[in-house]
């Protein structure tokens, strides 16, 4: 069952604007990456259901969360079907993220009340995402669909739309992203390296993370 409820979790996306994205089939290194995202100022991040033993990595993690960093939000990632995301809600997933828009998946998360943010890449399929409860939608990949000039031109027409760029995010762009109208942004290997992981340095993934959230906060004014 999430420890956090739907709002709180919207509304911390929201407040730092940076969603990191990671997956590691170890648990003592995901701890130790987890660790050094929340010392970085992280406070909510995204672990993805890549691997084969992602849902036990996941399940301690939410367990060495509660008991390590009580106040940072976990969720799960790379969902695509909605048992698989009932399965991640029912271990303590406190939102679920997907590259595609599945509606079975959006009401499934709407009747345990979870955030859920569905990938999508046209204003059709986010004016849908929407009309399931999404509050945040995820657009993926963000880099394919346009860029940061796809978010300025959805803003137009929707100005309401609260969107998470995911995929092609990184340090060099993530000003253009807020700049144009970005709630806040998904990022994985460009945050999280896989050299940094592979060698254990994960002061560098702190000081990324740091660097990442101070960008955002200057793009916001």
């Amino acid at each position: 069952m999430a420890r956090f409820t739907r709002m709180q979790v919207l509304n911390t996306m929201y407040d730092t604007g940076l969603v990191p994205i990671f997956y590691h089939g170890d648990l003592n290194i995901a701890k130790e990456v987890i660790k050094a995202c929340v010392a970085g100022g992280a406070r909510i991040i995204e672990f993805t259901n890549r691997g084969d033993r992602a849902w036990n990595v996941f399940t301690a993690l939410i367990g060495f969360l509660e008991q390590e960093a009580p106040d940072v939000i976990m969720g799960i990632g790379s969902v695509i079907d909605a048992p698989t995301a009932a399965m991640y809600i029912a271990s303590g997933a406190n939102f679920v993220v997907s590259p595609v828009l599945v509606p079975e998946t959006a009401r499934v998360c709407n009747r345990h009340k979870i955030a859920y943010l569905p990938g999508c890449g046209t204003l059709s399929e986010i004016s849908q995402a929407e009309e399931l409860g999404c509050e945040i939608v995820k657009i993926f990949p963000g880099d394919c669909v346009g860029g940061p000039e796809f978010i300025k031109a959805i803003k137009g027409p929707m100005p309401w739309t609260s969107l998470l760029p995911t995929g092609g995010v990184s340090m060099d762009n993530a000003q253009e992203w807020i700049k144009a109208g970005a709630a806040c942004l998904g990022m994985g290997s460009q945050l999280i390296r896989k050299e940094w992981v592979s060698k254990g340095n994960f002061d560098a993934i702190r000081e990324n993370v740091a660097a990442a959230l101070k960008l955002i906060r200057e793009a916001r004014g």
